[in-house]
């Protein structure tokens, strides 16, 4: 049941992108050239809610998703926290050279390090685990995350 919820969800975003409405609120496409893995993956994760320290369907946060993510999709094991996946696991790169997968960072406190992170999809838009709306969408061009933003990074 799950695997056709899966499939169903997959074929309804791929088809809501062909039109131009459903591509506008998304505010992208999704073409065959496209990693389609990628895609089917964080379509599962959609609406997930957040909660600290998770990384099951029940809640997850944003390392933890990132961390799900490059699991099932690249076969890469990421650390474990926003800060030390930028530290160890990352070469850094700047955002005019972010490819789909590539991982984005962000301070959104007062702290040094980065305390956000996110997955690069394409158009300027991101997929992560959200505080106040679990997993979702975002553009770079929010003001909130252009003024957040430390970088982007290509996982070594």
């Amino acid at each position: 049941m799950k695997r056709l919820l899966t499939i169903l969800c997959v074929t309804i975003l791929f088809t809501a992108c062909a039109d131009k409405s459903a591509s506008k609120e998304l505010g992208f496409t999704i073409n065959k050239s496209d990693n389609q893995a990628l895609y089917t993956a964080i379509s599962n994760w959609l609406g997930t809610p957040y909660k600290i320290g998770g990384t099951t369907k029940k809640g997850i946060d944003c390392s933890g998703f990132a961390g799900v993510i490059y699991k099932n999709v690249y076969k890469k094991t990421l650390n474990r926290s926003s800060a030390e996946i930028f530290k160890k696991d990352i070469t850094r790169i700047e955002r005019s050279n972010l490819s789909e997968g590539d991982l984005v960072f962000f301070k959104t406190d007062k702290g040094n390090t980065p305390n956000h992170i996110g997955i690069y999809l394409k158009d300027d838009k991101f997929v992560h685990a959200s505080k106040s709306k679990g997993v979702i969408v975002s553009s770079l061009d929010e003001p909130y995350y252009k003024k957040a933003w430390i970088s982007g990074g290509r996982v070594k």
